[in-house]
């Protein structure tokens, strides 16, 4: 049913369609509206056999999933940026259990300095959790990709991150295709759990493991991860079948194989989430004859972890270029994303470019991307591009400290700078 909502309304009634048994909450933007509208269904009945928990803290959320799914009962949180970090502990102990929560992330910068608007620096910076990882494009798709998350964390028994980006897509109006509950349960089956704690059974879990077993357990972990690459397009494909439209997925191209009517793309660019739409937009425009025809495509990750290397490979295969855009930053040696591509194409020849864009909800234009990927079809990037730094900012902040030793909080050295100020709490 074509439907139009807004994106986090979306994604909690695709929720609910699942089934879920226990869902915990806790607000922090932007993923409240999420599971408000969830507490909204359970409450007036739409939602049944579930139990809503409002908690204390983020922490609290991901240690009640934890016990509810080792219960037996399928389980559901979601959270963002620092809410994501508070609750890191319990993150490691819900993967190192094997125990198969889906949680959104609703993608948010992380501070210090605070800052609420869009980037993926809190998931990214779970990466090596044990946790799989998907990115939507749109609002459709971070739909589906519930739906599929729960299939797939049940059927691995392994925890699931559905990333979506903050406000760009949790707050934007659009119009999605909401399935029917028939449909969702021709999809997904109910949940049998691959462990329960059991009364009549007693077993513990979590417990001390040794120098004798540890290794073993964490690469059980590492070994589920590689049956997700292998099943992740499976459920792709059986999701089109039920559901009759392409969702999910290990990676997609755009204009860059040759097929369509397309040239096959001498630069590639590479990024996740819903930065996407802007970035194929630009193609469409730059390989039009009146603006150059570029030789340009783009290839869009859905999962992050496992990273898929060989679908990265296949897909870079034709191409000169490639470019990384990625809304993160490793301080002290630059891409994320990019680290990971690389690894994909070594021995391949390929140029590569990482340029970090976007950071705390800077907008990224087609403007901007535009003379980007023109200079990068020259070769005349830099190996690390920061797209629309204000150099004159950075370096008066430098010059300040070098001269005075008490030269104050950076950030809000910089506001006056650019004639801003610092948002207040109250």
């Amino acid at each position: 049913m074509l439907k139009q909502c807004e994106g986090s309304h979306a994604v909690a009634e695709a929720v609910a369609l699942c089934r879920p048994e226990v869902i915990c909450a806790y607000p922090i933007s932007p993923q409240t509206h999420i599971v408000e509208g969830i507490g909204e269904m359970v409450k007036s009945g739409e939602l049944k056999n579930c139990e809503f928990i409002n908690v204390e803290s983020e922490f609290a959320a991901m240690s009640v999933a934890i016990g509810a799914s080792a219960g037996g009962a399928r389980a559901y949180t979601a959270t963002a940026s620092q809410g994501l970090l508070f609750m890191a502990e319990a993150v490691y102990n819900a993967s190192g259990l094997g125990l198969p929560i889906v949680m959104t992330v609703a993608n948010r910068a992380i501070g210090a300095p605070i800052n609420i608007w869009n980037d993926h620096s809190d998931s990214l910076s779970q990466r090596d959790c044990g946790w799989i990882q998907l990115f939507a494009e749109t609002n459709q798709e971070a739909l589906d990709l519930h739906i599929q998350a729960f299939k797939l964390a049940e059927e691995l028994s392994l925890p699931i991150m559905v990333c979506m980006d903050g406000f760009i897509l949790t707050h934007a109006y659009e119009r999605v295709d909401m399935p029917t509950q028939a449909q969702v349960d021709a999809f997904l089956p109910p949940y049998e759990p691959r462990q329960v704690l059991d009364p009549a059974d007693p077993v513990s879990i979590g417990a001390m493991v040794g120098p004798e077993a540890f290794m073993e357990v964490r690469y059980l972990a590492h070994a589920k991860q590689m049956q997700a690459l292998e099943r992740i397009p499976q459920l792709a494909e059986e999701f089109k079948a039920v559901f009759g439209r392409d969702s999910g997925g290990l990676t997609h191209t755009y204009c860059a194989d040759g097929v369509d009517g397309n040239d096959g793309a001498e630069t590639i660019v590479i990024a996740m989430g819903s930065v996407l739409g802007t970035i194929k937009d630009t193609v469409d425009e730059m390989r039009k004859p009146e603006n150059g025809g570029h030789k340009i495509g783009v290839l869009g990750i859905t999962s992050f972890r496992p990273f898929p290397l060989e679908a990265v490979r296949v897909a870079l295969a034709n191409c000169k270029r490639f470019v990384v855009l990625e809304k993160s930053l490793a301080v002290g040696i630059g891409g994320i994303v990019a680290t990971n591509v690389r690894m994909a194409v070594t021995g391949m020849g390929l140029k590569g470019y990482t340029v970090v864009a976007g950071l705390g909800g800077r907008a990224i234009t087609m403007k901007s991307l535009t003379g980007l990927f023109d200079k990068a079809g020259r070769d005349e990037l830099e190996p690390l591009t920061f797209l629309d730094l204000d150099w004159n900012v950075v370096n008066n902040q430098l010059e300040r400290e070098k001269l005075v030793r008490r030269s104050g909080p950076a950030a809000e050295a910089m506001l006056r700078d650019i004639g801003a100020v610092a948002a207040r709490n109250y």
